[in-house]
């Protein structure tokens, strides 16, 4: 019996360890707790925090210095969610970023007198 109560205690534990961290409730130790989030970045994540909370993974991206592409596919996949939602590289691209995404205007050339 002993033996049936450690083992299912022991699962619950491994369940609970997979379970998703969300940027917007989670502290800074859970936040640590995951691989990939040292001290530094859960430290920018919760002061990014403080001017409200993640809409999405692309203002999530905007606001914490340090995650773009790349490190969000990979604290995705380690657990990390915003607003309950994993970062799919495919994300709907934000009106914001896509004035940043356009190419500059060609510069004019000057006036022939």
């Amino acid at each position: 019996m002993f033996k049936k109560i450690l083992a299912a205690t022991a699962m619950l534990f491994a369940v609970a360890s997979w379970a998703a961290v969300d940027a917007n409730k989670a502290t800074e130790a859970e936040l640590d707790s995951l691989k990939g989030v040292g001290p530094a970045l859960s430290k920018r994540i919760i002061e990014a925090r403080k001017q409200g909370e993640f809409k999405d993974w692309a203002d999530f991206m905007h606001r914490v210095k340090g995650v773009k592409d790349k490190s969000a596919t990979k604290l995705s996949g380690e657990g990390l969610t915003v607003n309950g939602q994993t970062y799919s590289a495919s994300a709907p691209v934000t009106r914001n970023d896509a004035k940043k995404a356009a190419p500059a205007a060609a510069p004019k050339a000057p006036a022939k007198p």
